[in-house]
């Protein structure tokens, strides 16, 4: 996600299926698996790491060495299950209090694209309450075409993996269509890479059931659940597609009913608008940096770095990285000191303090594989181009990326199945959480699955910015509202909204 914004939603289309009648489809979602057994073993070298605690800033996390791990085949397709099957990589923390234990808590930490096994290990580290802990197996995975499961790739060179899955922020149309090509060819390379078996088949439904088969595999007649950005749309469909086996469903950071489809991805311009004025407001309190004293000053202080570095890059960074640089790091309120460091270095001539991490092919290629197959994208260029006309004016300060061509235009036309539908059918047991002011999943999102999901669920919403509410965030009010429904199915009477509290 480099040389142009590197967004992981880590920020992130329309889930899989109204699917109705005795389809071929849905009858994977009618019939539960019989059991398979998982054989326990050590965690590959990089599940489970003892820094995993330490991304938000907690202690070395102990419960990491308690990980397990375990291999699982699921069928690539489940039209026809007995096919041609696949591998899913699944994680386990054990509860270390059987007496307690309620069930398993299967978890999702974002992307699509992001790694999943050491999940667990990171929530335990960064403070998932001893008794969540006591009442759960807490389940992670990698989901498939992800990691250590049966991976995908688009066979992306170093200079497309530096790309990044977002385009150049476009200033003219003359931009966008000079953007296509490059979006064309990714596209191209996906469909026709050694993993292009697997294009069809790797949806965010088929991960749902994935899960549903994780959970038949350990023998539970339910599974709870925990996923964050991405995570929460994945929830969603689950859910959707398996209410009868849904316990307590936490969905935290969350996408609307259509997924990471085209219009989340341009709503992500909204949430830098949302969310900058925090950033602003540190900075002007804080006249080191020398970025302006009034968060007016600060904000000019961004469009006047912009215009520089598109004109004479610093240490590679050029305009667009600049913004995506600034746009992840408004995810976690900690980063801000260190975003205002690159600002001032940047504002010398500098290069930056901490130089920005490189993804993976594999993330980026399941990114696309995921984004694009959910959902159908316009497949013109003169749509991006007027919608990167309108979210400039919106949203400048990223909606000239937002809105621009990605690879999805130039997706295979097949489907395997339609789009699931978020609805209000099924049991009252799904808890959202939500902060004020996100950037990767802002409000307005929420609040349209929050809609769609009608009386099956209840929300709360945190004075607070970022991404990620429970259990990274500050909001006890947030934060215990989920522990409560976690470990005794509490959830608030009707939505609920929280308070900001001082900096602890």
């Amino acid at each position: 996600m480099r040389k142009t914004l590197s967004l992981a939603l880590a920020a992130t289309a329309v889930a899989a299926a109204t699917i109705s009648g005795a389809s071929a489809a849905s009858a994977p979602d009618t019939v539960t698996a019989a059991p398979d057994s998982l054989r326990w073993g050590p965690c590959p070298k990089k599940a489970g790491s003892p820094k995993a605690g330490s991304q938000k800033g907690g202690a070395p996390n102990t419960d990491a060495h308690r990980l397990e791990c375990a291999t699982l085949d699921v069928p690539l397709d489940y039209r026809a299950p007995e096919g041609h099957q696949i591998e899913i990589a699944v994680s386990r923390l054990a509860s270390k209090d059987p007496s307690k234990r309620r069930g398993v808590l299967l978890t999702n930490p974002g992307g699509p694209g992001s790694s999943g096994l050491d999940y667990p290990a990171l929530l335990a580290g960064a403070g998932l309450p001893k008794d969540v802990l006591d009442s759960y197996d807490v389940i992670g995975f990698d989901p498939r075409g992800v990691g250590r499961s049966t991976p995908v790739t688009c066979d992306l060179t170093p200079r497309q993996q530096a790309r990044g899955n977002f385009p150049p922020y476009a200033r003219t149309a003359a931009d966008v269509a000079k953007e296509a090509p490059h979006a064309r060819a990714i596209a191209e390379q996906c469909a026709t890479s050694r993993t292009a078996w697997m294009l069809p088949h790797t949806t965010t439904a088929n991960t749902a059931r994935d899960m549903d088969r994780i959970r038949a595999a350990l023998g539970e007649p339910k599974a709870s659940y925990l996923g964050a950005s991405y995570g929460s749309y994945l929830g969603a469909v689950y859910t959707t597609l398996f209410p009868g086996r849904s316990d307590r469903i936490v969905l935290d950071s969350n996408l609307g009913p259509g997924g990471y489809d085209l219009a989340s991805f341009r709503l992500l311009g909204r949430g830098m608008e949302d969310r900058f004025p925090d950033f602003a407001a540190y900075a002007a309190a804080h006249p080191e940096y020398g970025l302006g004293t009034t968060p007016k000053h600060v904000t000019a202080k961004f469009f006047e770095l912009v215009k520089r570095l598109d004109a004479e890059p610093v240490g590679g960074v050029d305009g667009t990285v600049f913004r995506g640089v600034t746009f992840e790091s408004l995810y976690v309120e900690g980063l801000l000191p260190r975003l205002a460091k690159d600002w001032q270095a940047l504002d010398k001539g500098k290069p930056l303090t901490t130089p920005p991490p490189q993804i993976s092919e594999n993330f980026l290629a399941s990114h696309f594989y995921v984004t694009c197959g959910d959902s159908r994208w316009p497949g013109k260029v003169r749509d991006y181009q007027r919608n990167a006309a309108i979210d400039r004016l919106k949203y400048p300060m990223l909606g000239g990326s937002t809105g621009s061509i990605k690879p999805c235009a130039y997706w295979p036309d097949s489907r395997v199945e339609p789009p699931v539908r978020i609805g209000d059918r099924g049991p009252s047991n799904v808890l959202m959480v939500q902060n004020e002011r996100d950037p990767g999943t802002p409000l307005v999102s929420a609040m349209k699955l929050r809609r769609a999901f009608g009386d099956r669920a209840t929300m709360v919403t945190a004075d607070q910015a970022g991404h990620g509410v429970y259990p990274f965030g500050r909001n006890t009010c947030a934060n215990n509202s989920v522990t409560a429904f976690l470990t005794n199915g509490q959830r608030p009477a009707e939505d609920l909204a929280c308070a900001a509290e001082p900096n602890k």
